[in-house]
């Protein structure tokens, strides 16, 4: 998805992916050889029970497509951006049927539990033009990715077991989250499972067999997109017929789909309950609030590439490799470590990734666009003077060197928790941070 801790120049087109944890570069559209993947995992293990987690990157921006299925729609009231997004589901279809084909194929489809669903609403797939019309889909829902309107997380999900006794063709309006995954799933596949800790989560195994319904259940949607949780902050609060919204707007979906008509003040009482169990609900996570750290010197993971995605801050951070490549973005935050043990470590500091071999004052090279791809354009030249780590009460300090990838730095340092601080400097005094910081254990042979 050219996100900053993406392969370099990955475009959807003959990447570059990590087979254990090995470049491998591979020939094909991006979904093409995900199914690929999958069908050959299947064919591997087909003799013993498996399981199967194929999450895509497709169709997420950039919206680069094959040149075909964008033509599929090349006549539709759609943008070009869309007309691409669209071809992206189109060919994410005849994938999923082939897949579906194959099991068939090797009569594994009646016993096998089949799931497709989403991880957001729409990005692309409805517009507003400047003329004020309105192209594409998105089933008459509010809202669209990354809104706590049901157009942000409702989703479809489909699930197929012939020989199981789930409902055969039906469709059920109750409320089914990700949460709800892992004690579903564990029981009708037979998977002895007990959680070491509350769960949102609940076995709906009693909906999908049609033996149950829970119209009381609640759950909370939370899209704040930041770092760190502000309670009440784009909250959304769920049941099989009420939202919850910001603690103020109430609809009820099963009626008001696109939630349009605010019906709080006619019902005092259920947002009152629904406020209620968020307040609850928050209680109960706000004490495990916390920065994950990143473990640095473990023996299975030695070294360890952190990229400026990974930095606390509350300033923009380039999360993808256009903005890596501009070197606009400046934020001022720290990284969450923990050194595992006491020694001697290294610290390479880089403003490309690693694999690019481009050296730190170097401009990339542009790759040009198309009608279907995206252009990634010329990396912009920063002057880099020196770079500059810091951990606790130890700084490092060393002068760059415009031809090499990286500045490395080297100190001995205590085993604990460190906020890590990593910047380049440039000859005017202006801080750049380290877009990709390789961070390893000496170790003595």
């Amino acid at each position: 998805m050219q996100q900053t801790p993406d392969y370099w120049n990955n475009t959807y087109f003959d990447d570059t992916y990590f087979r254990n944890g090995e470049p491998e570069k591979v020939k094909g559209y991006a979904t093409d050889v995900w199914f690929n993947e999958a069908i050959k995992y299947v064919q591997r293990t087909k003799e013993e029970p498996f399981f199967l987690y194929l999450p895509l990157n497709a169709a997420h921006s950039p919206f680069n497509v094959p040149e075909e299925y964008a033509k599929m729609y090349e006549d539709a009231p759609l943008t070009d951006v869309q007309k691409r997004f669209y071809g992206m589901i189109t060919n994410i279809d005849e994938n999923f049927g082939k897949l579906v084909s194959f099991l068939k194929d090797e009569k594994l489809f009646d016993n096998t539990i089949i799931i497709f669903t989403t991880d957001n609403g729409t990005a692309a797939g409805i517009a507003k033009n400047k003329d004020g019309s309105v192209s594409g889909y998105n089933a008459g829902l509010r809202g669209t990715k990354g809104s706590h309107y049901d157009g942000g997380h409702k989703v479809p999900f489909y699930i197929s077991w012939p020989d199981g006794d789930i409902e055969k063709g039906a469709v059920s309006n109750e409320l089914v989250a990700n949460v709800d995954l892992l004690p579903t799933l564990t029981r009708m596949a037979g998977v002895p499972f007990e959680s070491k800790k509350p769960l949102d989560g609940t076995d709906m195994t009693s909906v999908l067999t049609a033996q149950a319904k829970d119209s009381e259940r609640m759950l909370v949607i939370d899209t704040q997109r930041g770092q760190w949780p502000e309670k009440g902050k784009n909250s959304c609060v769920m049941s099989t017929e009420w939202r919850l919204i910001d603690g103020a707007e109430l609809y009820n979906t099963v009626t008001d789909s696109g939630q349009k008509n605010d019906v709080a003040s006619e019902h005092p009482d259920i947002v009152q309950k629904m406020q209620t169990f968020y307040d609850s609900w928050w209680t109960s996570i706000e004490p495990e609030m916390r920065y994950a750290e990143i473990p640095i010197g473990h023996k299975e993971a030695n070294p360890v590439t952190i990229t400026v995605h990974d930095m606390h801050t509350t300033d923009n951070i380039p999360w993808n490799q256009v903005q890596i490549r501009q070197g606009e973005y400046a934020p001022n935050g720290y990284y969450s470590i923990n050194i595992l043990e006491d020694g001697d470590y290294e610290f390479k500091l880089y403003r490309y990734p690693p694999e690019s071999g481009l050296s730190l004052n170097a401009a990339s090279d542009e790759i040009m666009a198309s009608s279907t791809v995206d252009e990634l354009p010329v990396g912009r030249s920063i002057v880099l003077e020196r770079a500059e780590v810091q951990l606790g009460d130890v700084t490092l300090k060393e002068k760059a060197d415009e031809n090499r990838p990286y500045v490395q730095l080297e100190g001995n340092l205590k085993k604990g928790s460190y906020e890590l601080h990593s910047d380049f400097f440039t000859v005017e005094g202006s801080r750049v941070p380290a877009y990709y910081i390789v961070i390893g254990k000496k170790v003595n042979l």
